[in-house]
């Protein structure tokens, strides 16, 4: 009986044995497999922020680009203007230059009016 005994005891370790080799083995398979996919799921998270990063990029490129244009059209209609400004302060210039010019011419013949006739 005592054999009996050790000799189921002795087939209970060795099944023990058996079975905690399997679950290891199953756990380790396991793991490394959910190791794998984490690897890959962290692999295509990166991907995606990659591609999200480079969309955000290029429209804040694009945004900026209409930015610049946009200041480059008011800067051009600032300019012209000041141009149109500039003619019509001239143009005012030149009528009141014109003006005292003539003014001047004037004044001149008549000086020169008055000296002629007083000469004779």
């Amino acid at each position: 009986m005592k054999k009996l005994f050790l000799s189921f005891a002795s087939l209970c370790l060795v099944f023990s044995l058996t079975s905690c080799r399997e679950t290891v083995k199953e756990t380790t398979d396991k793991t490394t497999e959910a190791g794998k996919e984490m690897m890959d799921d962290a692999k295509k998270a990166g991907e995606e922020m990659m591609d999200e990063a480079k969309k955000a990029g290029k429209e804040m490129m694009d945004d900026a680009k209409k930015a610049g244009e946009g200041m480059m059209d008011d800067a051009k209609k600032a300019g012209e203007g000041m141009m149109d400004d500039a003619k019509k302060a001239g143009e005012g210039m030149m009528d009141d230059a014109k003006e005292k010019v003539g003014e001047e011419v004037d004044k001149a013949s008549d000086k020169l009016k008055e000296k002629i006739g007083g000469n004779n």
